[in-house]
């Protein structure tokens, strides 16, 4: 780590100042260029532990930058990994209020429910898929606190991988019970597909970043407990949305789960 406690901390409060009031901000890498990746993951858990002062509970985690090509571009051998707290979750159908946010976008994504806690290193996707209770469809609804969605890997992270509210609904099915990788993904917005994709857009396997995360949190003497929710990353692009908006997302086999903005 290269930043100092009291600088970690007073970049925590910037970070979930500006998600809890919807200011937008440079990202934080201008003013601290040499922050590494240990400290970048540092502020996260700040904000985390701020959010928990308040009451907030952990529900689960979030997977970003879940594509080969992508991680390639960056620079990186692995996704970026958030926290979800309930505050974040929303229901099926909900309307979700844009001026709460900065510059939502959607993302759709395959969620897992753990029945028993993972644990790395050395998680693979069999130890994942042994360890999932059920997947379902999920709608990630993110909204980076940087200006103009300007950041890098590092600010990113801090700022939790951009989360901001997540829904999950549609038919919960058992892993083996659908080939997860081939598995058809339709996002519309106002009834129109707008995204289209397939499981395999996921690390070739979206188990296979559920591990990834566990692999992370091992490292950091952490596990994923039994009863989390993980969103295992975006299988398509993210697609931006603005209040009037109806937002539907569609996998094979799983059913749909939708949100609206206002």
């Amino acid at each position: 780590m290269t930043l100092d406690q009291p600088t970690l901390e007073r970049l925590a409060e910037h970070l979930e100042t500006c998600q809890l009031q919807a200011q937008d901000t440079p990202k934080i890498t201008d003013d601290h260029p040499e922050m590494d990746w240990e400290d970048a993951y540092a502020v996260q858990d700040l904000i985390l532990a701020r959010k928990r002062a308040r009451g907030a509970r952990i529900v689960g985690y979030k997977c970003g930058l879940t594509s080969h090509a992508k991680m390639k571009q960056m620079g990186v051998e692995e996704p970026v990994f958030g926290f979800l707290v309930d505050e974040y979750a929303v229901s099926e159908g909900a309307s979700i209020r844009c001026d709460a946010l900065i510059h939502p976008k959607v993302e759709p994504e395959i969620a897992f429910v753990l029945k028993h806690e993972l644990a790395g290193p050395g998680c693979h996707v069999g130890a994942v898929l042994a360890a999932t209770d059920f997947v379902l469809p999920g709608i990630e609804v993110i909204d980076s606190r940087y200006r103009d969605f300007k950041f890098d890997l590092k600010s990113v992270i801090a700022d939790n991988t951009s989360a901001a509210r997540f829904v999950v609904g549609g038919q919960a099915c058992a892993p083996q019970a659908i080939d997860l990788r081939t598995c058809g993904v339709v996002l519309e917005k106002n009834g129109l597909p707008v995204a289209l994709g397939a499981g395999a857009a996921v690390l070739g396997h979206p188990a296979a970043a559920v591990a990834a995360l566990a692999n992370h949190l091992g490292r950091r003497g952490q596990k994923i407990p039994a009863g989390a929710l993980i969103l295992s990353g975006g299988v398509t692009e993210a697609v931006a949305v603005a209040p009037g908006d109806h937002v539907c997302l569609r996998i094979q086999d799983m059913g749909h789960v939708s949100l609206r903005f206002v």
